[in-house]
């Protein structure tokens, strides 16, 4: 590595950056397997603790998450009993299969299965459609799988839907945004202060 590079950590330091120079950032740093391997560690590290402790109790926020389902289906549960491991694993390449409707309202999981890491949290109206066309994750998902094709290190992408999310957007909002807050997965930008941003950048070649 390039001894003027920035190191992964001082950059995930850098919590004074605004977002449009993360955005503008045009390659994914190139870690070494070590700074790859340290940065993974340190968010699973994380979420695995998480995934054992309770979440906090907040008023408001639960008073969103009772909110009824679409179609009758089961109301959404509280943050700390949504388990985005469990869910059924799709292909990340769902969207572009045929489908007979456009899906329903749902919070999705962006997974790194092999590492047992949570990626990114997200909402959608539309199940079905939801990554058609342009979606910054999905770049962020080829910078990372290139990264560990480059030094030969597994990798088992995925996505997870949970299908029970309340059709009133701004509900679903506050469910995705307590998400976000409670695992902090990397690749949503309201984390990037924490784990700094080394596959925002453009598509790899």
């Amino acid at each position: 590595m390039d001894e003027h590079q920035p190191s992964l950590l001082s950059l995930a330091e850098r919590q004074a950056v605004s977002q449009s120079q993360y955005q503008s950032l045009q390659q994914p740093l190139h870690l070494t397997v070590a700074e790859l391997q340290s940065w993974k560690v340190r968010i699973v590290d994380f979420q695995q603790q998480i995934a054992i402790s309770p979440a906090p109790q907040q008023g408001s926020l639960f008073a969103v998450a009772e909110a009824p389902g679409q179609y009758g289906t089961p109301k959404v549960p509280n943050i700390d009993t949504l388990d985005p491991f469990a869910l059924p694993q799709q292909n990340t390449e769902f969207w572009r299969w045929q489908f007979d409707d456009v899906g329903v309202a749902a919070l999705y999981f962006v997974i790194d299965y092999g590492a047992s890491l949570l990626l990114y949290v997200g909402e959608t109206i539309k199940s079905n459609q939801r990554w058609k066309g342009e979606h910054d994750c999905k770049r962020y998902l080829l910078n990372y799988r290139q990264v560990h094709y480059d030094h030969d290190i597994s990798s088992q992408l995925g996505i997870a839907f949970w299908p029970h999310a309340p059709a009133d957007r701004k509900a679903r909002q506050q469910i995705e945004s307590a998400l976000i807050k409670r695992w902090r997965p990397p690749f949503n930008k309201e984390n990037w202060r924490f784990w700094g941003t080394p596959f925002v950048g453009s598509e790899c070649s």
